[in-house]
């Protein structure tokens, strides 16, 4: 696949660096978003996240699925351009058999299901026709079950572990940190790219702020949600910014090859749910393996 042009316009949720040649219209904020839509839809999204785990845990779980079928949907969508045609009936009974699995049976279980997933998938694309179409849809078949509901699969693990809903809230809280923390600082303090063949709007400076205030987050969650040591927290936010901008970038990679600037449009001021998801997804597994180790 060709790269699009180096001057296409890109739009990143965070780590900006402010350019001349980059003024903003009336109706977006330097960064290139619609930063009120964007504010409403994350307190929006925030307080589905809250309701849903007040009274019992199993309506988060029917709210990651449907985020994985969404997202898999827009998946089908950016594919589509490059002549890749994803079996959508195998993957959402497999993202949802993902999610419940990994919900109820643990990791093992959310294994089996991935597994279980990506042979549907691939015999299910099989039984369309054979050839070197189906061998490319299959590979996007599986980076799709792996991206997705296997990624998620680890933030439902976390809800299914002892104090889940403190873990889950917490991870959730070092996401919303990371972004704001690099979004302002890469607004007001933006100078220096980080990834400019990647991502020419992120910044060093807004990864110093995204672990500066992933790290607070961090600290405080550990001593006052979980009762651990603020040495948690502190580690809890440094891999949080670095994941989380390792998975901006991936996500960053895949929409230039794609020759898209967002994903979709299913959330305003911030593109698309994978637009969102992006770096969650990257770092839900390690602080899985963090908390499960350490607290």
């Amino acid at each position: 696949m060709s790269a699009p042009p180096r001057d296409r316009t890109e739009r990143d949720n965070a780590h900006v660096v402010v350019s001349p040649e980059s003024a903003p219209t009336p109706q977006a904020s330097r960064a290139g978003r619609n930063l009120p839509a964007a504010i409403l839809v994350g307190l929006g999204l925030l307080g589905i996240v809250g309701a849903s785990l007040y009274w019992r845990p199993e309506p988060f779980v029917l709210f990651v699925v449907a985020l994985m079928w969404a997202g898999l949907w827009e998946l089908r969508q950016a594919f589509a351009r490059r002549d890749l045609h994803l079996p959508m009936v195998p993957l959402f009974v497999g993202a949802a058999g993902m999610v419940v699995s990994a919900y109820r049976g643990g990791p093992e279980a959310l294994f089996v299901a991935f597994v279980l997933t990506v042979a549907a998938a691939v015999v299910w694309r099989a039984l369309d026709g054979s050839g070197l179409g189906a061998v490319r849809d299959s590979a996007a078949a599986v980076f799709a079950g792996a991206y997705l509901p296997f990624m998620a699969g680890f933030v439902v693990l976390m809800l299914a572990q002892p104090d889940g809903e403190i873990r889950v809230v917490l991870f959730i809280l070092l996401a919303v940190a990371n972004d704001t923390g690099g979004y302002v600082a890469g607004v007001m303090l933006g100078r220096h790219p980080l990834a400019p063949t990647v991502s020419p709007k992120k910044s060093w400076e807004g990864l110093a702020g995204s672990i500066v205030l992933a790290t607070a987050v961090g600290v405080l969650g550990a001593v006052y949600g979980l009762g651990e040591s603020p040495v948690l927290g502190i580690a809890l936010g440094v891999m949080t910014a670095v994941t989380a901008t390792v998975g901006d970038l991936a996500e960053s990679l895949l929409k230039r090859d794609l020759e898209l600037k967002d994903m979709g449009s299913l959330l305003p001021g911030h593109g698309g749910v994978l637009d969102r998801l992006d770096s969650m997804l990257i770092t839900a597994p390690f602080v899985y393996l963090v908390l499960s180790v350490v607290a």
